[in-house]
């Protein structure tokens, strides 16, 4: 049965419409993205499927193309609006620390970094930029990598603090293949970081590194700083 022939009041369009997206399941909303079901599947048991099958929401928006291509019915335009929809979220997450907004909780920079980099398939160092009253001047992706790692360059980060007259940084990066755990690597880079900066007096409040599926371990909190 086609969700056309269901009663208008069970529809995920005519739901969100009258009751907005809020009141729709995971299910519900990722049918209203794909659009259309498959030959015999409506797009909300299409949705369902690939949830249960991928593990949730956040694994299977973080899938890579292989693993979503080979579910029945969902192809390179069901699996483009998926992406679409992530990077437009991470955008709008993004958009939404605005300058001038004080960092002082420690899980508004967890936030910001688990927007920009849940998902990634490479690794990127991130810098948040602040004032001497903690307050967001930018946030800027500093170095791409590959699924290994990303070489950090501690001089491009001090001038990037000199060039916003930076009182403190707090740096981020992801992890794309697994655990948020500190490396060794991470551990040393951060070292360097903070000795670097500290010579311009620029004080590195945190590093969090956050893991595939959005878990994230803080070095602040753990006293590695």
């Amino acid at each position: 049965m086609s969700i056309r022939s269901w009663p208008a009041s069970e529809r995920p369009r005519e739901r969100l419409r009258q009751h907005g997206p809020r009141q729709l399941s995971d299910g519900e909303l990722l049918a209203v993205l794909l659009g259309n079901g498959a030959a015999g599947v409506d797009a909300v048991s299409l949705a369902r499927g690939l949830l249960s099958e991928l593990g949730g929401l956040t694994r299977l928006l973080s899938a890579q193309p292989s693993q979503i291509l080979k579910h029945p019915g969902l192809g390179w335009v069901g699996y483009c609006r998926l992406q679409a929809s992530v990077e437009l979220g991470r955008r709008f997450l993004a958009a939404s620390r605005d300058p001038g907004m004080a960092m002082t909780d420690p899980g508004q920079a967890t936030n910001y970094f688990q927007a920009r980099l849940v998902g990634l398939e490479h690794e990127l160092f991130c810098c948040l930029f602040l004032d001497t009253r903690h307050r967001l001047i930018c946030g800027e992706e500093m170095f791409h990598g590959s699924l290994d790692g990303a070489v950090v360059y501690p001089r491009e980060v001090v001038k990037r603090a000199l060039f916003h007259n930076a009182a403190a940084v707090i740096l981020g990066h992801n992890h794309p293949s697994g655990s948020p755990e500190p490396s060794d690597a991470d551990r040393q880079i951060t070292g360097r970081l903070k000795a670097a900066l500290g010579l311009i007096d620029v004080r590195v409040l945190d590093h969090i590194i956050i893991g595939n599926g959005g878990a994230c371990a803080s070095l602040a909190r753990r006293g590695l700083l």
